[in-house]
């Protein structure tokens, strides 16, 4: 079973969001467990202050180190090798090997910023900081649903269809192939004939093709950590030439 421990001022915020279809179920089965922890009972003042104005001036204000700090030791005094991840903008973009490493942990405590940041010292006292993306959120709470999501459904047996999670983008690096259901014909867009040929084999190259060329269109920065049979290394490269002669021959 893996723990997942968010510290957040707003405890109520996530649980209709962590109640629902697979995280709800995993919960259920006793695959994962998620404690909710308010920060506001880390205070010490009569107000419950967890943020105070920044040195130096600027806007907003920024959470205070005193309450997180005491937090972090309190669940880790009680739970003794918990991880403890910081979600803020500064961290590293969370990727799909990212969840998988994250999966093999048993406990996992989420930090949720608010306000402006946080007291720049709270870093050492976390283990990693982690960015679900380029993009500015109000805290850190969606961020803990996303990590929980992504890193839940790695577990064994939270899946319906333990193939599902092998088979879906960034597994290997790239995006999914297409898919189709019925009906065959929908106002005049067929499901491609070899997806209903019964040929697996056919279909599986036809998926990874499709794979490696939605990859190239749409996210080409993942190619290169991608991994490739020779043959594709040589479609590639192909192709990387290919291009290279069209915009040579376009610029001149």
């Amino acid at each position: 079973m893996l723990r997942f421990t968010v510290v957040t001022i707003f405890p109520q915020m996530l649980d209709s969001a962590l109640g629902h279809s697979i995280l709800h179920k995993a919960r259920e089965k006793g695959l994962i467990e998620i404690d909710m922890v308010d920060l506001r009972n880390y205070t010490t003042d009569r107000h419950r202050t967890t943020d105070d104005s920044p040195y130096g001036g600027g806007q907003g204000m920024v959470m205070k180190p005193e309450p997180l700090v005491t937090a972090i030791e309190d669940i880790r005094g009680k739970t003794g090798g918990a991880r403890v991840i910081l979600l803020t903008p500064r961290g590293r973009v969370l990727s799909q090997q990212d969840a998988h490493r994250l999966a093999q942990e048993k406990e996992l405590v989420l930090i949720c910023g608010r306000y402006e940041g946080i007291d720049e010292r709270v870093g050492a006292f976390v283990d990693e900081e982690i960015s679900i993306g380029d993009y500015t959120l109000s805290g850190g709470e969606p961020a803990a649903h996303v990590i929980i999501d992504a890193v839940s459904r790695l577990i064994p047996g939270v899946l319906g269809n333990e193939d599902s999670a092998a088979d879906e983008s960034f597994v290997d690096g790239l995006l999914e192939y297409p898919q189709y259901t019925r009906p065959e014909d929908f106002r005049g867009m067929k499901v491609p004939q070899v997806l209903i040929s019964g040929d697996h084999q056919r279909i599986e190259s036809w998926r990874r093709e499709k794979s490696v060329e939605i990859t190239r269109e749409r996210r080409p920065d993942l190619l290169a950590g991608a991994s490739f049979s020779t043959a594709e290394k040589v479609r590639e490269k192909e192709i990387k030439s290919y291009v290279y002669v069209e915009i040579m021959h376009y610029t001149d």
